[in-house]
């Protein structure tokens, strides 16, 4: 028997034996591996017991590694986008270069090298940094709305509303404070901002 023979066979045995709960039968099985091989029983005893299964070689990225994947990037962008409310990569980005002086003056322990990856960072890469960080924080409270086609039809967008800078001009908002469930009574907050000014107004409904 060819040592690669003597491989597969061995595989065959290994998986026969992993799978045998009842002590007769995997000492038959260890009979008829020394017979097959030709091996003293002890030596079948520890080629068992230290078999190790063919595994593929895993993929190894080529180019440099990541710097935003370290733990000096990644914390601070955790927290960033925490503070922030969860927002999508492409809100977090203006976020961060709004936030990073504050950040930086309240957490002394923040490197340079870091600051400046966290200015650079792309979206694509917040998505992928924090991809373990989202699976833990899903939820985000209940939704009360839902968005529909026929006004998004109807009424046309104006997609440089932000731009605006005359007061007056308003965003409104509801929030609504019903916990976990909307069952039963509970209160809205109206949220009003002014696009020019950033005043903001809430009134209990």
């Amino acid at each position: 028997m060819s040592p690669r023979s003597k491989r597969e066979y061995m595989e065959t045995i290994w998986l026969r034996y992993k799978r045998t709960v009842k002590r007769a039968e995997k000492s038959a099985l260890i009979t008829e591996l020394c017979i097959t091989c030709h091996w003293h029983r002890k030596h079948a005893i520890r080629a068992l017991k230290n078999f190790k299964r063919f595994t593929k070689p895993k993929f190894k990225k080529r180019g440099k590694p990541s710097v935003y994947n370290i733990p000096s990037v990644i914390e601070p962008l955790k927290r960033i986008w925490l503070a922030a409310g969860q927002p999508c990569s492409k809100l977090l980005k203006p976020t961060i270069k709004l936030w990073m002086p504050y950040y930086a003056q309240e957490f002394t322990g923040l490197s340079l090298n870091a600051v400046k990856a966290l200015l650079k960072v792309s979206p694509a890469s917040i998505d992928r940094v924090l991809k373990p960080t989202r699976i833990k924080y899903t939820k985000r409270g209940r939704s009360t709305t839902k968005p529909g086609t026929l006004l998004r039809k109807s009424i046309p967008i104006n997609t440089n509303q932000w731009n605006e800078l005359r007061p007056g001009f308003l965003e409104a908002d509801t929030v609504a404070h019903c916990g976990d469930t909307v069952a039963g009574m509970f209160v809205y907050t109206l949220n009003l901002v002014d696009i020019a000014t950033g005043w903001t107004e809430q009134r209990a409904v």
